[in-house]
């Protein structure tokens, strides 16, 4: 319905792979961020650099943040089970959720000692070249697990990893402004420039809300993904897809969530209520695969709905009315008589039914196709069991005496017969059809009225051969309407 091209489509990962690969990528994050943490408190420790210990802490929970990624990741992977059944995905963006708070207190307190160091107690820094070895080797191992972390990242589609390489990205700036306020700090001590001795601080206070504007990001991604927030285009690109479907009218109403790196649709389709049962399922297959397109790995529900559509002829709605109280009908054919229209069908009921039950039901299908379809004025149907099934065309009608007069006397050799009433002729080119209504006992079983209509039918054909086609409704004595 709407179109879009294919190489502008961002393709999503597939949620379901490499588990095992983000096991091992999250295990090696977890060991670089707590030898990384270590040697940064050693080193703020000795030197009694602020920006060297603030530095720490945004390792540390570093630390605290691959440890949670480690086990998110592992329990994300699991299958769903019955406590569980959209999986186990979403925690993953419980963990980056929990990681931005964490990065978020780290801030409060390096602003918080920043301020004390400035203005109420200041810190004499003890300078080496241990604290500078320490931060250089730490944007080396944050440069390296960064790009590591993104690239599988990227790969499994997974939240938790995506901010964990966020975090190492992260280190190195922040490591590198606290290396240059190291740097400034011992130059303002080295040649007595006053203002350079609150350069440390000063860089723990940049470092503290380099982290913030990150944490807040990251923090945004988790609420939305835990919130079940989706962009606007991962919809509409999943829209274009499926509307593409032949068959498809419309889609009214396409819902996403997503869970860690898996996506959930929720999908309703228009379709046109001619459609079978077996068409409408084939087309539910390319609906999927349409949504699989566009979200990869998806787990996908496709909901139906019947809808009429202008290009409906009177014979697809007479077939819905059929369709929506579930009988097959055949032989249906609408002819013009005396500028009305009317509508004859056969109808397939099952052979157990009494001609009561029969008829009550086939009364009341008369009475819904005559409500659904305004533009007819008349139903005469042609009631039959399941296995017995006719299809032959009929056109305009008009009236003949003598053909009437010969079914009657056809019917008075059937005992059961009470009587052939509302008798129509008609005449198309050279061949003549005769619709009738046939009365006969509440009880009768449906098997014995087909019987004794067949046989009526025949023995009519015999004494006028030039007759082309009957159809008899029969019905009840209690409800004969002569």
């Amino acid at each position: 319905m709407t179109t879009a091209a294919s190489n502008s489509r961002v393709t999503e990962p597939d949620a379901t792979a490499f588990p095992s690969e983000k096991r091992r990528v999250a295990r090696h994050s977890m060991a670089a961020a707590a030898a990384m943490t270590l040697l940064k408190i050693a080193a703020g420790l000795l030197s009694g650099s602020l920006g060297v210990l603030s530095d720490a802490a945004h390792s540390g929970l570093d630390l605290v943040g691959a440890a949670l990624t480690y086990f998110s990741v592992h329990v994300s992977d699991k299958p769903a089970d019955e406590d569980h059944t959209y999986g186990h995905g979403k925690i993953e963006n419980l963990s980056a959720f929990s990681e931005a708070g964490l990065m978020a207190l780290s801030c409060a307190w390096i602003v918080w000692e920043a301020v004390e160091r400035i203005f109420y107690h200041a810190v004499e820094i003890r300078h080496s070249m241990w604290p500078v070895l320490v931060l250089i080797t730490s944007i080396g191992v944050d440069i390296w697990r960064s790009r590591q972390l993104s690239a599988v990242a990227a790969r499994t589609g997974s939240p938790a990893l995506t901010t964990d390489a966020f975090h190492f990205a992260s280190d190195i700036w922040s490591t590198s402004a606290v290396l240059v306020g190291l740097g400034a700090s011992w130059a303002g001590e080295r040649f007595r420039i006053a203002p350079l001795i609150y350069a440390d601080p000063l860089a723990a206070v940049v470092v503290s809300l380099m982290i913030l504007r990150m944490t807040l990001r990251v923090g945004h991604e988790a609420v939305a993904a835990l919130v079940d927030e989706i962009p606007a285009e991962t919809r509409r690109r999943l829209m274009r897809e499926v509307e593409r479907v032949d068959g498809v009218l419309a889609v009214e109403r396409a819902r996403v969530r997503r869970a860690g790196a898996g996506y959930f649709a929720d999908v309703t389709l228009a379709l046109p209520r001619r459609f079978t049962f077996e068409h409408t399922g084939e087309l539910v297959e390319a609906a999927t695969a349409a949504v699989e397109r566009a979200l990869p790995g998806a787990d996908v529900v496709i909901h139906t709905i019947p809808r009429e559509t202008k290009a409906e002829s009177i014979f697809d709605r007479v077939r819905a009315v059929a369709a929506r109280n579930n009988v097959s009908v055949h032989d249906l054919s609408i002819q013009t008589h005396h500028g009305r229209l009317q509508v004859e069908l056969h109808v397939e009921l099952e052979e157990h039914l009494t001609l009561r039950e029969a008829h009550g039901f086939v009364t009341a299908l008369e009475a819904e196709i005559l409500r659904k379809v305004p533009e007819v004025d008349a139903v005469v149907t042609h009631i039959e069991s399941e296995p017995a099934t006719i299809e032959q065309p009929q056109e305009e009608l008009v009236e003949d005496r003598r053909l009437e007069q010969a079914l009657r006397s056809a019917a008075a050799a059937f005992s059961e017969i009470a009587d052939v009433h509302a008798i129509t002729v008609g005449r198309t080119g050279e061949h003549i059809s005769v619709t009738c209504h046939c009365t006969l006992p509440d009880e009768l079983a449906m098997n014995r009225v087909h019987e004794i209509i067949t046989a009526l039918e025949d023995r009519f054909k015999q004494e006028c051969p030039a007759v082309y086609r009957v159809t008899i409704h029969p019905e009840p004595v209690t409800d004969n309407t002569r």
